[in-house]
């Protein structure tokens, strides 16, 4: 096909409305709005509507698929290495309190790799056992929790959005594009307020429970949250078993959720001052004709978008050829357009076979 048909083809890659109703739009808002975006997102631009999930259930009303698929690999999890420790409970050497407590707490200590030493494997079988555990048991907190933690931290952003909103009459559009543009930098205040009442909380409950000094009880707190786990400083009572079961596993994977969003602001944030450099840099001739895909010598608003978005980065050349490719595909009659014949024509060998 010939520039005629990359022409069109660029055309229709920036106004894809431009066969439909032009008076239904505001004309700022043709290019801007993409048809083939979920239609949650499409409903919530148009309507004003939520696109994400409601906020005025309660927090378990709903609840996701993800936190089913995580509530099943950590009860087989827990419940397999609490059913197998539980009956090598006597081939554990160390300080031990409740043979089902010390079960579950063992577990939780080696799949988040904090590893005290106040209970460790003193037989060939108790070994075997916890080197099959903690690599289980580090491929679900990869795999699985951390996705989950993340889901939730989403929610907690849409609220803490919200409250810093409360003042200003903001509607749900208004916030949507906020969380969108600072999504990163809310999900690290998240985190980072989670993380700082989980610290405060195990340091109280060890002062209190384990009677341990507040020194010492930060002390350990930092060295479970970083998975260190020295030893010197445990839970050594039922109770405070018990607590740490749930007070590790949400503080080891706070940890790591935090130090993961500051990871990735930072990328943002260098992929931004380069999107602000490319911007700002006078074009060039040697541009203009890099630009020109369909060599006319011209370049239309399609092709210099293209071309902008290949140097920031954010697509590449093959990705390019790989939509023109298919569009070659699909246009069945070459004419450099596609239409609902074009669709059809495209469609029907595979209907047919």
């Amino acid at each position: 096909m010939g520039s005629n048909e990359s022409g069109s083809l660029l055309s229709g890659l920036m106004d894809p409305l431009s066969r439909t109703n032009k008076n239904n739009a505001p004309k700022g808002r043709r290019i801007r709005r993409c048809r083939s975006a979920p239609v949650s997102d499409y409903v919530a631009l148009e309507t004003g509507l939520p696109s994400g999930p409601r906020t005025d259930q309660s927090f378990f009303g709903n609840i996701h698929p993800s936190f089913r698929i995580v509530a099943a690999f950590l009860t087989v999890y827990l419940g397999l290495g609490t059913v197998c420790f539980y009956l090598v409970r006597n081939q554990l050497k160390g300080e031990k309190t409740n043979g089902v407590v010390d079960a579950v707490y063992f577990c939780i200590v080696t799949m988040t790799t904090v590893g005290y030493g106040d209970l460790v494997p003193n037989s060939v079988l108790s070994k075997l056992l916890a080197c099959a555990f903690v690599f289980s048991g580090m491929a679900l907190v990869g795999m699985i929790l951390s996705k989950a933690a993340d889901y939730l931290v989403e929610k907690q952003e849409l609220l803490l959005v919200k409250a810093l909103h409360t003042s200003k009459k903001v509607g749900h559009i208004e916030i949507l594009k906020d969380i969108e543009t600072n999504s990163l930098r809310y999900k690290c205040i998240v985190v980072f307020i989670l993380l700082l009442l989980l610290i405060i909380g195990g340091t109280i409950f060890l002062a209190t429970v384990e009677k341990l000094s507040l020194v010492d009880s930060f002390y350990c707190v930092c060295c479970t949250i970083t998975t260190m786990g020295y030893g010197d400083k445990s839970f050594s009572t039922q109770a405070g078993r018990a607590f740490a079961v749930f007070w590790i596993l949400t503080g080891t994977i706070c940890l790591a959720q935090f130090f993961l969003y500051v990871a990735e602001l930072n990328a943002q944030s260098r992929q931004r001052a380069l999107v602000k450099l490319i911007l700002t840099r006078r074009i060039t001739n040697v541009d203009l004709e890099a630009a020109d895909l369909d060599d006319d010598g011209v370049v239309g608003a399609a092709e210099f978008v293209i071309y902008k978005l290949k140097e920031m980065g954010k697509i590449s050349q093959e990705d390019v050829r790989l939509v023109m490719e298919e569009f070659k595909d699909l246009d069945v009659d070459q004419s450099g357009t596609l239409s609902t014949s074009d669709i059809m024509l495209a469609q029907q060998p595979q209907i047919e076979k």
